[in-house]
């Protein structure tokens, strides 16, 4: 059968606990992990947000800690389009999509495909939402 190889998508924006305990938790459930980092082009389209960390820098800290096997380049809002190059057998995505249209639509996309979606506790303590609010209040910047 080989080895089951696990793919953990984020923007992994302004690097946090949240994301390192993500990355831990999906390590421990397959024998090979991949990071899709998504492109600053596609944060923008999905979250109407410009990460503050370019993609090169991003690709480079999310390889550079240990837990991943590789990283990928998310160009494409489609996991589709991540599954055909990378080839993963399990998704893993924070609880937060669990139960929602967006979270529903990734489930049945990935079934079509034979791939089993893994939910894990989102991080309420840390996001890079919060951290991105913290800096512009910061900065004099508020809201």
């Amino acid at each position: 059968m080989g080895p089951l190889v696990g793919y953990v998508p984020g923007v992994y924006d302004l690097f946090h606990v949240g994301h390192l305990n993500l990355l831990r938790q999906a390590r421990e459930q397959c024998d090979v992990l991949v990071a899709g980092v998504v492109s600053d082009a596609m944060c923008e389209l999905a979250k109407g947000v410009t990460p503050t960390v370019p993609l090169g820098e991003r690709l480079a800290i999310v390889d550079a800690i240990g837990i991943v096997d590789a990283v990928y380049a998310e160009e494409t809002p489609s996991k589709a389009d991540a599954h055909a190059v990378v080839g993963f057998h399990r998704l893993f995505k924070g609880d937060d999509w669990r139960g929602t249209e967006k979270g529903d639509r990734l489930e049945a996309q990935m079934a079509a495909l034979g791939v089993e979606v893994v939910y894990f506790p989102y991080s309420l303590q840390t996001s890079s939402t919060a951290l991105r609010r913290a800096l512009r209040i910061g900065d004099g910047r508020a809201s």
